[in-house]
């Protein structure tokens, strides 16, 4: 009898342990910083990158994209062979937009064209209060550290945007977006002309499965299927 009294006593001892552990482990949300909640994002996103790279994720992943391109685009060879000529005749088409974008999805770099289209819309701007609140929410998801869609630009030009958020004019990501786009016409173009995507549209073919690839770190550019003057889409 004093045995199992002993045994029930130390039982419940490590419930009541267990619990505390649990509690301690599961707190508050509300305990939670916010850099702590970051890190954990980008984590699960490097873990689902990681997971898309994955042979049996690739095909059919990329072919449902493909798949919804050659559904619903209306490009003919001949317009598709005009965005050979030059990566501003590519951008302003929003086909070639759309193709130039799902191409950079292949390789992990979307965020560059997102920053880009985002500039865009935020030049359009009408009023200091729409300003005020599209520079803001472009800077957290494209510029600061540890940003959500981070885009690589140099410290001079991080520095001066940082410096200027406060007070937000509509030419504030101007030195931005010109970096980002030079950086997207020299590198991810001059691959997107020899990709299976662009060689598809310009033969007028329908597109295949093409592996997917991840790219540096060093040049890292949500989905859009439209450009939207709503500041919404960039919160």
């Amino acid at each position: 009898m004093e045995t199992s009294l002993v045994f029930f006593s130390q039982l419940n001892m490590c419930e009541s342990k267990e619990k505390t552990f649990f509690r301690l482990i599961h707190g508050s949300g509300k305990e939670e910083t916010s850099k702590e909640a970051k890190i954990r994002a980008k984590e699960k996103r490097n873990r689902l990158s990681l997971l898309l790279q994955k042979p049996e994720f690739q095909e059919e992943t990329y072919s449902s994209r493909s798949g919804h391109l050659a559904s619903n685009s209306r490009v003919s060879p001949e317009e598709a062979v005009k965005w050979g000529e030059s990566f501003d005749k590519l951008l302003s088409h929003k086909d070639g937009l759309e193709a130039f974008t799902r191409f950079l999805k292949t390789e992990f770099s979307e965020e560059n064209i997102e920053f880009w289209r985002a500039c865009e819309d935020f030049k359009k701007s009408k009023n200091p209060q729409e300003i005020v609140l599209k520079a803001n929410a472009i800077f957290k998801k494209f510029i600061q550290n540890d940003a959500p869609k981070e885009v690589n630009l140099d410290f001079h030009t991080k520095e001066i945007i940082t410096r200027s958020i406060t007070q937000p004019t509509l030419h504030s990501f101007d030195a931005a977006q010109s970096r980002v786009y030079q950086l997207m016409e020299q590198d991810s173009y001059t691959r997107f002309l020899k990709s299976d995507i662009y060689f598809e549209l310009i033969e007028g073919r329908p597109q295949r499965p093409t592996n997917l690839r991840r790219r540096s770190r060093s040049f890292t550019c949500n989905e859009f299927q439209d450009v939207k003057s709503d500041v919404a889409i960039w919160l």
